[in-house]
């Protein structure tokens, strides 16, 4: 390695590691409930609360996060005591038993259902929790319950059972029905975390694993249009003659192609490492704002206007993705490309997410770069998850290109 990238990665490493402590103290100290449980993640600039109404996925996000701390970095009392906190909270006052189990979106600071939402998503976010808990403390009673979480998407992704909310489809299915690539993609990263913790069915999740793949292969990624898309046709068509059919969302798709990578990695798979490489390059050439810089959130792949308002905005959790899976492929490959692309997103968090007066980031920029007014650390949507998680990885990954060489 030559001193260049040597002192790049240790600066760099040195960066995350502050910014690390800094996320996490700041959620530690602003987002735990210590009255009901749980988490508040609509947090100001300075980490006031502006809204008390509770987001589930962030409750098992936070669950997951703080277990994961522990897992990588050893138990510290602080970070289990917020994990449990939250899986608590999602056992009393998340779970709509009287449809089978399936879990709210919102509920109110003190855990009345607020909003049930068709996809599951919060499942997943429960189990990963649950998990990653088990993982760390044994409790057996968490990993059968992140067990039957991941049964129980696996049966309403697939068509196994009818959803017991009574929800159905966001469109009517005689008129049009398709696949969403969150479905498999998250359902890959669910796998990749019980996989870890629960060895004994290890073939069920290799199983899992395998089919996620060749779903997103099959229906999402189209190398003849250079992306892979969020929503296809039953048998992976292309809508070209809807906005819905033609949205790329670049995050996603890097956040697919490290998922993807990893998968690789355990299988010894290098085809498909190839192939997760190339949905990363098509989506960061694609997405990257050329005359302000960042990723932007949402573009159309034909070129056409994209439906959402939304759609140039920078958001914090997609340069998060880039730096996961750009960290990954230098570790794996060695190609300063990639090396260079950690770098030129590093300097763009940086520069207009980080705050170093408040600690942890700004979860939403306008096209320019500036955070929009009034500015949100957190949100229903926003909480210590992708930051931190990114954070850790990266941090794991500096230190084992640094081992090595």
């Amino acid at each position: 390695m030559d001193m260049e990238t040597k002192h790049l990665l240790e600066e760099s490493q040195s960066w995350v590691q502050d910014q690390l402590k800094g996320s996490v103290a700041f959620w530690l100290e602003h987002g735990m409930d210590k009255e009901n449980g749980g988490i508040y993640t609509c947090l100001d600039r300075k980490g006031e609360i502006y809204s008390t109404d509770k987001s589930v996925w962030m409750q098992g996000r936070c669950a997951w996060t703080f277990a994961y701390l522990c897992a990588v970095y050893g138990p510290r009392e602080e970070w289990l005591a917020a994990s449990k906190s939250c899986l608590d909270f999602m056992e009393a006052h998340c779970i709509n038993r009287a449809a089978g189990n399936r879990m709210y979106f919102t509920v109110t600071g003190d855990g009345k259902p607020l909003r049930q939402r068709r996809y599951c998503f919060s499942e997943g976010f429960y189990a990963i929790a649950n998990a990653e808990y088990y993982g760390v403390t044994g409790e057996r009673v968490c990993l059968e319950r992140a067990r039957s979480a991941y049964e129980l998407i696996w049966a309403l992704n697939h068509g196994l059972i009818q959803d017991p909310t009574g929800l159905g489809p966001k469109t009517i299915p005689e008129t049009r029905s398709g696949r969403a690539l969150a479905n498999p993609m998250i359902y890959l990263n669910i796998t990749s975390v019980l996989r870890r913790v629960d060895p004994e069915r290890e073939d069920l999740y290799n199983q899992r694993a395998a089919q996620c793949v060749e779903e997103i292969f099959r229906y999402h990624y189209k190398p003849e249009l250079g992306c892979t898309l969020e929503s296809v046709g039953p048998d992976g068509e292309f809508r070209g003659e809807i906005t819905e059919g033609r949205v790329v969302n670049p995050g996603h798709d890097i956040e697919c192609s490290w998922f993807l990578m990893e998968d690789a990695n355990r299988r010894g798979d290098k085809e498909q490492y190839a192939t997760a490489m190339k949905i990363f390059d098509q989506a960061i050439h694609a997405g990257w704002d050329k005359e302000y810089g960042g990723l932007l959130y949402f573009i159309d792949c034909l070129g056409r206007p994209p439906e959402s308002y939304e759609h140039d905005m920078k958001l914090w959790w997609p340069h998060d993705e880039i730096l996961i899976a750009s960290m990954m492929i230098f570790r794996d490959t060695g190609e300063k490309a990639y090396l260079e692309w950690f770098r030129k997103t590093l300097d763009y968090c940086k520069e207009h997410f980080a705050d170093p007066e408040y600690g942890e980031w700004y979860g939403y920029l306008r096209r320019d770069g500036k955070p929009t007014m009034p500015p949100a650390k957190g949100s229903t949507f926003k909480g210590p998850f992708h930051l931190p998680r990114m954070l850790v990885m990266v941090d794991t990954m500096i230190g084992q290109i640094l081992e090595r060489d």
